[in-house]
C-alpha cells in the first residue's frame, strides 16, 4: 500500500508491505489552493510479535551479588561465562537500549557464579543477568 505524508513542509512517498516501509519519493509539500477534505488514513499493518524469549535459568541468589538489566533492551553481546575471574567495572554485557549499546559492568571483584542470560535475549528492567560470587 501506498501512503504520502506531509510532515514539517516536506512530502514523503512511502510504500508499506508485510510490515516493511520503504520510502519511495521525497520533496518539498506544495501549499494547498483551498483546504481539502481529509483523506481518510488507512491504518499501517501491525508489526509482528517478537518471539517470546525463552524462560530464563533459575537464579541462585544465595550463591553472589546479582547484576540486573538497568533498563530494558536487547542483550548484544555477553562477555564473560561461568568460572570467569572479574574485576570491579569490567565490562560483562552490553544491552541495546534506544539505538544506544549500554556497558553493563562488575560491581565488585569476584568469579561469575551464573550467567543468567544470553546473546539475543530481550530483557525488561530489573532482569538478572549475571551473578557474581
Amino acid at each position: 500500500m501506498k501512503y504520502k505524508v506531509t510532515l514539517n513542509g516536506k512530502t514523503y512517498e512511502v510504500e508499506v508491505e508485510h510490515g516493511k516501509a520503504v520510502l519511495l519519493d521525497e520533496y518539498e509539500a506544495l501549499a494547498p489552493a483551498a483546504p481539502a477534505a481529509a483523506a481518510p488514513v488507512a491504518a499501517a499493518p501491525a508489526a509482528a510479535p517478537a518471539a517470546a524469549p525463552a524462560p530464563a535459568a533459575p537464579v541462585d541468589l544465595a550463591s553472589g551479588e546479582t547484576v540486573n538489566a538497568p533498563m530494558p533492551g536487547n542483550i548484544l553481546r555477553v562477555d564473560v561465562k561461568q568460572g570467569d575471574t572479574v574485576k570491579a567495572g569490567q565490562i560483562l554485557v552490553i544491552l541495546e537500549a534506544m539505538k544506544m549499546e549500554n556497558e553493563i559492568v562488575s560491581p565488585k571483584d569476584g568469579t561469575v557464579a551464573q550467567v543468567v542470560t544470553s546473546k539475543g535475549a530481550v530483557v525488561d528492567t530489573g532482569a538478572p543477568l549475571i551473578v557474581i560470587a
